[in-house]
Order: structure tokens, then sequence, then C-alpha cells
């Protein structure tokens, strides 16, 4: 058990009961999220993060056993680790977009698909996050692997002209459809319907597990890219899940726009790599975190504003 393991415990209920308040007050029945309430969900989510960040700021050495670091690095790197998932997050959004339109699931029904998707994700990223931090502390040459594997992924990243989906090829898709029978229309926000004293998997199902798959290939770019900031768990954790918990709200309020960031995959990339150069460069040339807050944020801020001032030309 973690020496900080009060601190785990805290974190952990607050988020599950934000989870209960989500889908069990909240969104209760089955609603189309109008881009008002989304972001007013963005705004408490984004809010939520800021004032962890101050509490970081304030107890981050009784957070994080045996600090090496003050107080205000602690509160920094959880902030970069929180925009940088954030910023991969939007990239996210752009294919949890195409998935919903591929399925035609209903507006209504794509709230219930993202929450369980979430919380889906927010387990594979907490393994994700431990198996990471437990092979760089043994085996740190392993660093130079991620580091490498950003770069090559930033490289790709921006010779990418169009995102596309094939749910087809999933092999966790193909595997499932061997083993359960899926109904042929949708049954309102179920993912499971009793038929002829058998249970039969819905196509929202489907939906989810193409969800799920897909943040798995995420997870494998986010997490090697928040470990070139931080290799504490705690902090490391914190900012994926926060940046996860504002996902849903984030989609909705976004859903209209996501095409006018044409520019952001491009954003993305130079992120990537950039942290993949930190990562590889950090036996050797140390950049202060202040410094790699300001590259990420404003390399964000430049691909937004040239999307904005020259839109794609349509037709």
């Amino acid at each position: 058990m973690p020496p900080n393991w009060v601190f785990w415990v805290v974190f952990n209920a607050f988020v599950l009961l934000m989870l209960v308040l989500d889908l069990g007050v909240f969104h209760r029945k089955s609603h189309v999220v109008h881009f008002k309430e989304a972001l007013a969900w963005t705004f408490v989510w984004v809010s939520l993060a800021a004032l962890f960040a101050l509490l970081v700021y304030l107890f981050g050495h009784h957070m994080v056993p045996n600090p090496t670091r003050p107080n205000h690095v602690l509160a920094l790197e959880f902030v970069t680790g929180y925009l940088i998932e954030e910023s991969l997050s939007v990239d996210n959004l752009f294919v949890f977009l195409l998935i919903f339109r591929y399925f035609r699931v209903d507006r209504s029904h794509q709230h219930i698909v993202l929450f369980w998707g979430i919380l889906g994700a927010l387990i594979m990223r907490a393994a994700f996050i431990i198996g990471g931090v437990t092979l760089i502390n043994r085996v740190h040459w392993v660093i130079y692997l991620f580091g490498a594997f950003l770069i090559y992924t930033g490289f790709r990243l921006f010779k990418q002209r169009e995102t596309d989906i094939h749910p087809e090829s999933n092999p966790v898709l193909k595997l499932f459809r061997r083993f359960v029978p899926i109904a042929q229309h949708y049954e309102g926000r179920k993912f499971l319907v009793r038929r002829g004293g058998q249970w039969i998997a819905t196509p929202l199902a489907v939906v989810l597990i193409v969800v799920e798959t897909t943040d798995l290939m995420f997870a494998a770019d986010s997490i090697p890219a928040i470990l070139a900031i931080t290799r504490d768990p705690f902090i490391v954790y914190t900012s994926n899940v926060f940046a996860i918990l504002g996902l849903r709200s984030l989609y909705f309020a976004m859903a209209g726009m996501m095409e006018m960031f044409h520019y952001l995959h491009y954003g993305l990339s130079v992120i990537l790599i950039f942290i993949g150069v930190k990562m590889l460069a950090s036996e050797y040339w140390h950049i202060p975190i202040g410094v790699a807050l300001s590259m990420v944020g404003g390399i964000l801020v430049i691909s937004v504003i040239a999307s904005l001032a020259f839109p794609r030309k349509t037709g």
C-alpha cells in the first residue's frame, strides 16, 4: 500500500461520487445534451481541475511520498499533464464523432455510451500508469523507447490527412460478435436485452466496445507523453482522470465545431515530438516544467488561431 494511500482513497471516492451524481441524478433520463449544458459542465470540470491544482500547490508535499520537488513544481506538473491529456483528448473527440455517425447513434443516447466508455477508460488508464511508472523505475532505458515512440507517433500524425474508422477490422469486436448474439435494432439506452431466454447485445453495446478499444489505442500515446512530465503515479493519475472526466461535456460542447480546428492535429503532432525529444534528452538536458507548460500551451493556441484564421475550404 502506498504511503499516500489516504489521498488515493479520497480522490477515487470523489470521482465515484461525481460519476454517481452524473448518471443517477443529472442524466437519469436520456436527453440530448445541448451546447449550453455541455459548456456549463465543461466549466465545472475545468474549475474542479484548477481547484485540485491549487490543493497540490498547498499540500503537494503530503500528496506525493518523498517529494523531491517543491509544491509549486508539483502543481505545474499536474497542470502540464492535464493540458497534454486534455489536448490529446480533443483529437479523440473527433473519432468519437465519426463512430457515432457511423453507427447512427441517437444524440440522446450518446451520453450513456461516453459515460460507460470513460469509466472503462479510467480503469485502463490506471493500469497503464502503474505499469508505465513501474517499468521506467525498474528499467530506466525504457524511457528512450517511449520517447522514440512519441516522436514516431508525432510524425505519423503530422502526415495524416483524414481520420477514418474501420470497426469491421476491430479484433475485439470480431471476438465479441463471435460469442455474443447481437440484435438488429437499438433498444433505447440498453446495452443488453433478454430474448428467448438468452441475453442479446444491442448495437449500443457494439458502439461501446469500439469506443473503449479506440481509447485504449489513444492511451498508448497519452500515457508515455505525461510520463515525460512527471513519474509520480498520483500526479499522473489525477491529471488523467480530470481530463477524462471532462471529456464527455467537452464532446457535446465541441460536437458542431470539431471540423473547424483542422490544424489542431498538426499542433498535437508537434507536442508529441517535443515531448519525445524531452524524454530522449532527459539524462543530458533538463527542460524546466514551466518551459514545457509554455511550449504545450503556446503550440495549442497557435494551432487553434491558425484554424480560425485560415478556415478549411469546402467544395
